[in-house]
């Protein structure tokens, strides 16, 4: 369960550091604060003052008033928030998004995030109201949404990755998501959609001791959770996949390197439009209501009828990769953190990016 901010707990975000101190990064109540855990807010502003936010809302890494659930907050009040820590305007005119290793998450992730999610109908309406998601033209009640497709475009720079995992080859250490589509369940929809999968996830991965990352991207067969089958498979943009521990040198992307991303539903057909100063521009094409991969092959093992029976909304932000979570499983990196912003901030221990364009349509 995911709660949201009122105005008053908004100013208290943004003004007051004993709070700020006791959410911490754990979700859990802290007995004391030292003053290295208040917040600065030196050079800082909201990030609503940068970007259109009317849109959105966010999903940050904190429990401010340690109730055990995440924090939330949406429009209208988004536009006026500054977490200080997390998410905020720098003096360049940058919006910074950053998620610790370790920290409270949503309830189906290990992962932490700083993270937007799309609101088609920024009214306030429920999250999986039809109202607030879009879907594909060959969806068959498509006129019940907010959208037919749409339209996610940024431009960004990864300032930083997690740089020390237990489990280093596993394949999200050391990475994080900057922008994805995720996909929710039509309850009026036969068995056979809604479980809450990922047509595209988009990522920058480094490892501790290369000078370039790799940017590439997800799609996620449409299948159930427990079908072995049931997989993100990589595409590559620039340098290497997430798998490959080898260096991508120049054909890579430094730290603090911009690039853009436009992703474009028009109909059932997701479009993706790489692009970066000095890089060739790399672009994919995929039908969504079927079951033919980007490359135009036959994937028998995914969903025939793809993501046509779901709806989607747009995310971007940092959603950190390198869960600090240990155990079997290929998402479980082991990612170092103590769970205290102060001290993960100092070693490390986080996911950030800067975004200095976000826009929908």
């Amino acid at each position: 369960m995911i709660k949201s901010i009122d105005a008053t707990r908004l100013l208290q975000l943004v003004f007051v550091s004993t709070l700020a101190a006791l959410a911490g990064c754990q979700g859990q109540p802290q007995a004391s604060q030292s003053s290295s855990e208040s917040m600065d807010v030196r050079g800082k502003r909201a990030p609503g003052t940068v970007i259109d936010l009317s849109q959105w809302k966010i999903t940050l890494p904190m429990d401010s008033n340690r109730d055990g659930k995440i924090d939330e907050v949406g429009p209208p009040t988004i536009s006026r928030l500054l977490e200080p820590r997390f998410f905020y305007a720098n003096s360049e005119g940058g919006v910074v998004f950053t998620a610790p290793n370790k920290a409270i998450t949503t309830s189906n992730s290990t992962n932490t995030r700083s993270e937007l999610r799309q609101m088609i109908d920024a009214s306030g309406s429920k999250t999986k109201a039809p109202g607030n998601n879009f879907v594909l033209a060959a969806h068959p009640n498509a006129s019940r949404y907010g959208s037919i497709g749409g339209t996610l475009s940024a431009k960004l720079a990864v300032n930083h990755v997690a740089i020390e995992a237990k489990n280093p080859d596993k394949k999200p250490a050391f990475s994080v998501v900057v922008g994805q589509i995720h996909a929710g369940k039509d309850s009026s929809m036969a068995k056979g959609f809604g479980y809450g999968n990922e047509p595209l996830k988009i990522y920058y991965k480094k490892w501790p001791d290369h000078e370039y990352g790799s940017v590439f991207w997800t799609y996620e067969r449409n299948l159930e959770r427990d079908d072995p089958n049931r997989t993100d498979i990589a595409y590559p943009v620039w340098g290497n996949l997430w798998d490959s521990s080898e260096s991508p040198q120049e054909q890579g992307v430094k730290l603090n390197e911009p690039f853009s991303y436009v992703v474009d539903i028009d109909g059932s057909v997701m479009t993706l439009t790489f692009s970066a100063e000095g890089k060739p521009t790399v672009n994919y094409s995929v039908d969504l209501s079927n079951n033919v991969d980007p490359e135009g092959r036959l994937d028998e093992l995914d969903n025939p009828k793809g993501y046509s029976g779901d709806w989607f909304y747009f995310k971007a932000g940092a959603y950190n990769q390198c869960s600090a979570k240990d155990q079997d499983g290929m998402w479980y990196a082991g990612c170092a953190g103590s769970g205290i912003w102060s001290e993960d901030s100092q070693n490390g221990h986080y996911a950030q990016a800067t975004f200095y364009s976000l826009t929908l349509k």
